[in-house]
């Protein structure tokens, strides 16, 4: 049985990832890529880069195609287009750029380090009426928070 990290870790094997300088210096060039932050709609609102298309990964593999009711269909157009996946941390859009590449899209990447690397670089992230978001506040929005019935309590590796 694998954990979550083991399955990204697989995963990532068959992926490209890019840094966030290199999305930032992709994002000058005249024909940008596609940015497709899978987060939940809470997340994305709090803090996104701007020009994000948020999709959330429960969605996926439905907003990638036409004829469903979750079609998006800029992203459905985007098989051919330069694509790269977001998340908060780099791992959920590891799994949602390899879901897309099973689903036919030939240039799709996921941004290594995700927004919280984004916000570490200090590039400029946007809430939901697009104001910018301090990079301290984005910090606190980007931390991961556990309940505690989800930390850790007997960990058993098999």
């Amino acid at each position: 049985m694998n954990t979550f990290m083991q399955l990204v870790d697989d995963v990532r094997q068959r992926i490209d990832e890019i840094f966030p300088w290199d999305l930032h210096t992709m994002l000058q060039q005249p024909n940008p890529p596609l940015l497709l932050d899978v987060r939940e709609p809470g997340e994305f609102a709090a803090a996104r880069i701007a020009g994000s298309l948020n999709v959330p990964r429960g969605i996926l593999e439905s907003a990638c195609e036409f004829g469903y009711a979750e079609t998006v269909p800029e992203l459905a157009r985007a098989r051919t287009r330069p694509v790269v996946v977001i998340c908060r941390s780099g791992n959920r859009s590891v799994l949602a750029a390899h879901t897309m590449q099973l689903l036919g899209y030939t240039q799709v990447m996921s941004l290594k380090t995700g927004v919280k690397g984004w916000n570490d670089f200090e590039l400029d992230l946007v809430d939901r009426h697009n104001n910018n978001v301090h990079v301290d506040a984005a910090d606190e929005l980007l931390a991961p928070v556990l309940k505690p019935e989800q930390h850790l309590i007997n960990p058993q590796h098999d």
